[in-house]
């Protein structure tokens, strides 16, 4: 019998490839995602950068960041989100003021979370860990005191401040204090510098960080507490000058 003729296989052309799908916020390549515009705003915000009652103006805004002023929405709707700016009629969306009421509402905030956060992070983390943050309060912060170096002092406190919210391992916890430190960042820097104010603070780290070496998360709590405390009590009494 003849032999039967190779079957011959038809070779599918390949498939097109499907685009990636768009990252929410995404925009064009070399335009920022929404995400990034808020960060940026946030940091305006809080460093008073962008001044209180100040206006956001979509169309100014739109061409800085090369967005589409629908993309600027989306940003400013978020800090809406975080209480940073309000909108109002026939005005737009401006920057938030803070009354004296609600800074003292924070403060009291504030000494919960953080002496919560100051708390879980003595215990999620071996004591010995917070030796290097002690030694830096006792040494190098207190000579930035004596000669008055108090922006590299600020640096360390909010460096501290950030690993104790790591620390503390809790998302819900870091993102509440993020929020309450975006409207009082301006705040806590003029605090530093009324007089004596720098050194009471770095002595009252001192004491909690040494609560922290010994594992003591209930006293390194109570500590935290009392710091905040005593940070509105100076604000109580200066209010005139900072506010």
């Amino acid at each position: 019998m003849p032999a039967k003729p190779a079957s011959r296989t038809r070779s599918r052309p390949p498939a097109p490839r499907r685009p990636a799908p768009a990252r929410p916020g995404a925009g064009p390549r070399g335009s920022k995602g929404a995400h990034d515009i808020v960060e940026k705003l946030r940091v305006r915000i809080a460093q008073q950068q962008i001044a209180p009652g100040a206006k956001l103006r979509e169309t100014d805004l739109a061409a800085e960041f090369k967005v589409s002023r629908a993309r600027i929405r989306e940003a400013i709707a978020s800090l809406e989100s975080r209480g940073l700016v309000q909108r109002i009629p026939n005005r737009g969306a401006v920057v938030m003021r803070l009354d004296l009421s609600q800074v003292f509402y924070i403060y009291d905030l504030r000494e919960v979370l953080e002496g919560l956060a100051a708390r879980l992070a003595t215990q999620n983390e071996p004591p010995e860990s917070w030796r290097e943050d002690l030694d830096r309060h006792r040494g190098p912060m207190k000579a930035l005191v004596e000669r008055g170096d108090l922006d590299e002092y600020i640096e360390h406190y909010e460096q501290l401040r950030r690993r104790l919210i790591e620390a503390a391992r809790n998302p819900v916890l870091a993102e509440m204090l993020d929020t309450i430190y975006e409207k009082t960042q301006v705040l806590i820097r003029r605090i530093i510098i009324l007089p004596g104010r720098a050194e009471v603070g770095r002595q009252q780290h001192v004491a909690m960080l040494e609560a922290m070496c010994r594992g003591d998360a209930e006293e390194a709590e109570r500590l935290r507490r009392a710091s905040l405390r005593s940070a509105k009590s100076a604000l109580e009494r200066y209010q005139r000058y900072i506010l």
